[in-house]
């Protein structure tokens, strides 16, 4: 039996284990949701409140960490309850020292998990995939996030450090308000989400899923409502509990959001020259029904998104770049289809982002996304404009880019049955366009393992056949076990042009034995994670291009401190010589060891330490790579980071030095109010760039940015290359609100 065919039996075999397995440990955990004649005065008090002592409280809250199943050491006190306009939740978060509450970040969207905080989710939909993410800490910051298949995908866990595709969408902003007080008893939230903020089926006793979290800082503390097996967190909606008794009408939704902007350009290279422009643009948001919203979006303009981070390549594939703009961030979960980071069937940043960063001009477009039913719905048009050459020609000609998905979840099964279809055609022009179509499904196996896979081909001009693409992927995970086995193949002519391909043409299984264990009696020592992996990447002449056989053991403490200790066996084959820098790798079969060790200090200490380092051979030869993080916090306003990441690589055609550095500095001076930045330098491109961006924020992300980029050579006595300062100001009226 080959490989290929042993990791599809592991598969089968895997998923039919499962078929055995108990259903949801939380099936029984309910309550009935309260509703409330008057709309409560939102500013944090709950103690003593009479409107709140009507409502019953929720207080069994569990830990997942350190101590597994045991009551949450301090008291928590959730109630919820509705009007006929909005979802209001009240929390006394009760603490024995309140002196010690820590508060590590006041921007919106920053990671929760590091200091003290209450989260809810909200399956409003009842499919056990999707939902809504709310979240604060005692100083009232403002956190939510849109939750796609159980939060599985690509995503990043700061929004200040990149963009997400699928899974956890922290850059979804709603409309909603948050308050909190502090006092001797620990401290108090109170959540207002206006019911046409979210997405629902309107009717009569419905039943939404519901789960909370609560995290204690100086305990390294993590508690749920709804308890969940080692290795899940809040996202995993099919474990949720459920809140019953709901009954909604259908709101009426109208939001218009224009910008206004200005932006004065210097460029001192080759010629000094300083020009100036000033442009208008907006959005629609309307709501067709309770679940289904369309968007209208002209002359969109992102000036106020953070730069990307730089990137060397220091082998011969693509380098990914995440999606950081807010339009098409909204909702990307719906469109996602593939595997993220490696085989993406739409990928946004093609949109309105040419070669090597350029921007091109997005002259306007439309979508309309959400839900009817058990049905997610997305469609997706966007026109961009031409470019000029110098010498007066065309670059680049207007386009058209469309993209209709279509996917069914089928009820308490989590299963689904889904399609996609993306375009991308020159207006004006009969034979420039590419076209991908693809269908897609999941099987859920119970409430422990799922099997996902996808099914492509592209259209384009000239290219009749070897244009396909498919992935099945089994995969079980269940109280510390994860446990992984799937199949990639990709087609020498595929070709998604709206899409990101890693790498084209290649075969490639995969496999992950992982177990998170937790020991008894340990002191302040929690818990071991043993794990194996393996990908391959065969050629279509079935020559393996790269192997990388993984083994590790990661090293946790109670109070966050980490040790990872792994090795890896990696082999490639070089068909084509390519560069690295200034040094060129010969074609060749390279086979290698190397060490891996990562490091994680305390996060919840003011200053944190990460690290990740790789010795071992290297195309022939060998190389030293350190990836070093350090941050550091100044109470709940201050926030910086400085970054290293150093390769040393030592090849048969010479030695070259490969560094990255830079760091990020972010004050808040209030949760709506921000100064931040990101420094920037590698040593290839020898280029210094500077992204200063200040923030004061209304609802829903929108109000005043001031954004200074400044690019710099290496020419140091020289002046600036290129500076350019923006001021755009965005404003959300919502003809329907209070």
């Amino acid at each position: 039996m080959d490989l290929k065919n042993f990791l599809l039996a592991l598969s089968v075999l895997c998923c039919t284990f499962i078929l055995a397995q108990k259903n949801n440990p939380n099936q029984n955990l309910n309550f009935p949701i309260t509703f409330l004649d008057t709309e409560p005065t939102v500013d944090g008090n709950i103690l003593g409140e009479a409107i709140w002592e009507q409502v019953p409280a929720i207080t069994d809250l569990k830990q997942i960490k350190p101590n597994y199943n045991a009551p949450a050491s301090e008291e928590t006190a959730i109630r919820v309850a509705y009007t006929n306009k909005t979802l209001y939740i009240a929390v006394v978060c009760y603490d024995s020292a309140p002196d010690k509450i820590v508060i590590s970040d006041s921007r919106r969207d920053a990671d929760l998990n590091d200091e003290d905080s209450f989260l809810f989710i909200l399956d409003t939909y009842n499919d056990q995939q999707n939902g809504f993410l709310f979240g604060t800490n005692s100083n009232g910051m403002e956190y939510d996030a849109q939750i796609d298949n159980e939060g599985e995908g690509n995503f990043s866990a700061n929004r200040q450090q990149g963009g997400v595709v699928g899974g956890t969408n922290i850059n979804w902003d709603a409309s909603w308000e948050v308050r909190t007080e502090t006092g001797a008893y620990g401290w108090s939230a109170e959540f207002a989400i206006p019911l046409r903020s979210i997405r629902f089926n309107s009717g009569s006793d419905k039943i939404w899923g519901i789960n909370f979290q609560r995290n204690i800082s100086k305990r390294s503390e993590t508690a749920y409502w709804a308890n969940l097996p080692l290795g899940f967190d809040i996202k995993r909606l099919s474990l949720a509990g459920k809140m019953t008794g709901i009954d909604l009408k259908s709101p009426k939704n109208l939001k218009i959001i224009p910008y206004g902007l200005t932006q004065v350009i210097r460029d001192n290279t080759p010629q000094k020259n300083t020009s100036s422009t000033a442009d208008f643009g907006g959005d629609i948001k309307y709501s067709l029904t309770p679940g289904l919203t369309l968007d209208l979006t002209y002359n969109t303009d992102f000036a106020q998104v953070e730069v990307d981070e730089q990137q060397v390549n220091l082998d011969r594939f693509n380098l990914f770049f995440p999606e950081k703009r807010p339009f098409f961030l909204e909702n990307a979960g719906q469109f996602s289809v593939g595997s993220p980071g490696e085989v993406d069937l739409f990928f946004s940043r093609r949109i309105g982002i040419g070669e090597g960063g350029s921007l091109v001009p997005i002259i306007g477009g439309s979508r309309v996304s959400g839900k009817i039913g058990q049905t997610n719905v997305g469609l997706l048009s966007m026109f961009t404009d031409e470019i000029e050459s110098e010498g007066g020609g065309l670059d680049l000609v207007k386009n058209n880019y469309s993209v209709a998905r279509v996917n069914h979840d089928f009820a308490k099964s989590r299963s689904s049955l889904g399609g996609i279809f993306v375009n991308r055609n020159g207006i004006g022009l009969t034979d420039d366009y590419n076209r991908v179509f693809a269908l897609d499904g999941r099987l859920g196996l119970g409430k422990k393992a799922q099997v996902t896979g996808y099914l492509s081909k592209s259209s384009t001009p000239g290219i009749e056949s070897k244009d396909h693409a498919f992935n099945i992927l089994a995969v079980y995970n269940w109280n510390g076990w994860n446990l992984r086995a799937g199949y990639t193949e990709v087609a020498e002519n595929f070709n998604p042009e709206v899409g990101f391909l890693l790498r084209s043409a290649f075969k490639k299984p995969e496999f992950l034995i992982f177990k998170q264990w937790r020991p008894k009696n340990t002191g302040k020592f929690l818990e071991v994670r043993p794990h194996i992996s393996y990908r391959g990447y065969w050629n279509f002449n079935n020559t393996q291009e790269t192997g990388f056989l993984h083994v590790d053991n990661h090293w946790v403490w109670e109070s966050g401190f980490e040790v990872h200790t792994g090795i890896n066996f990696t082999k490639e084959t070089v068909l084509e010589a390519f560069p690295i820098s200034q040094v060129t790798v010969d074609p060749g079969v390279y086979d290698h060891q190397e060490f891996q060790f990562v490091l994680f200090t305390n996060p919840n200490n003011k200053v944190a330490y990460r690290t990740r380092t790789i010795i071992g051979g290297y195309f022939g030869g060998n190389r030293i790579s350190s990836n070093n993080t350090t941050s550091f916090r100044l109470g709940d306003k201050f926030n910086a980071e400085a970054n290293l990441n150093y390769n040393r690589l030592n090849l048969p055609n010479g030695t070259t030095d490969v560094v990255i550095t830079g760091g990020r500095l972010a004050y808040s001076f209030t949760p709506r109010m921000f100064l931040q930045s990101l420094v920037q330098y590698n040593n290839v491109s020898r280029i210094a760039s500077v992204n200063a961006r200040f923030g004061w924020l209304n609802n829903a992300n929108t109000g005043l940015f001031v954004v200074i980029n400044i690019v710099k050579d290496n020419d140091f006595m020289d002046q600036l290359n290129n500076q350019s300062i923006t001021v755009k100001y965005t404003h959300q009226f919502d003809l329907f609100g209070k």
